[in-house]
Parts: C-alpha cells; sequence; structure tokens
C-alpha cells in the first residue's frame, strides 16, 4: 500500500485501504493452504475472503465510485474496476465445494492482488484530486478530510 500522496487522510480512503490490507492477508493465507494442500482450510479461507471482500466491493461501488462515475473524470477506469470486480467475485463465489478448481482461484487471487495495486496507487490518489470536498462529504457523512500539510 502507499503512503505517499497523503490519501490515506480521507476517512474512506483509510478504510477501504485497511480493507485492502486485511484482504490481502487473507487471500496470501489461501494462497499458502492451496499450496500446501489444505483444502479444508483453504475453504474456510474461501469464505473468509468473500465475508471480507463482498462488502468492501459494495462500499467501493457504491460510495467513491459512485461518486467518480458521476464526475466523469475517472468514469472510464472506474468500468474497468467494476468489471474486474465482477470477474473476481465469478470465480471465487462460485467455487465448486466438492471439486475446487483451485487453479482457477489461485489466478483469480493474482488478478485480486493486481487490482488493489491498481486502486491503492492509482485510482485513490486521483480519487483525492479529482474529487471536490461536497462528494468526499457525501461518501463519508460527518466526517471530513484532514487538510493537506
Amino acid at each position: 500500500m502507499c503512503d505517499y500522496c497523503g490519501c490515506r487522510e480521507f476517512p474512506l480512503i483509510g478504510r477501504l485501504s485497511q480493507e485492502h490490507w486485511d484482504i490481502k492477508e487473507c487471500a496470501g493465507a489461501l494462497r499458502r493452504a492451496i499450496g500446501e494442500g489444505g483444502h479444508d482450510d483453504a475453504a474456510r479461507l474461501l469464505d473468509e475472503l468473500l465475508t471480507r471482500l463482498v462488502p468492501h466491493t459494495a462500499t467501493e461501488e457504491g460510495g467513491l465510485f459512485a461518486e467518480l462515475r458521476a464526475d466523469g473524470s475517472l468514469a472510464e477506469e472506474v468500468e474497468r474496476l467494476c468489471a474486474e470486480h465482477a470477474d473476481i467475485h465469478g470465480v471465487l463465489g462460485t467455487v465448486d465445494r466438492a471439486a475446487p478448481d483451485w487453479p482457477a482461484v489461485l489466478r483469480a487471487l493474482d488478478r485480486l492482488h493486481q487490482h488493489i495495486d491498481h486502486e491503492e496507487h492509482g485510482l485513490f490518489p486521483a480519487a483525492v484530486i479529482m474529487l471536490p470536498l461536497a462528494a468526499w462529504d457525501r461518501i463519508t457523512p460527518g466526517q471530513s478530510p484532514a487538510p493537506a500539510g
């Protein structure tokens, strides 16, 4: 995760970044369980990952992404990221528990890692620059971003 632009001072970005960290930790544990052949652990970790990922994605798409789409300046990037959400969720959310396709899960985890990197180092810093304070007030009611120092 980045620490160079100050975007985490915006409460929503700080929260989403922390969730990214937690998601990446869980995905790493899932990757290790699959690699070690611990399929019972892998199934449990997949459930845990989905428990973290589904509400995170809903927050992004219903808040930050909606504001960026309405603003128009990053709408194309938002659409690409939403398509990635659908792709990743489509794989991870439909794993056949009786005969899991672990290689497909590993490929989805690779895409998830790249996706998070794009948000952290591309979209989040750009959103801080592009969105007016009124938009931030709408997606983080009662919280204003810390003033830039």
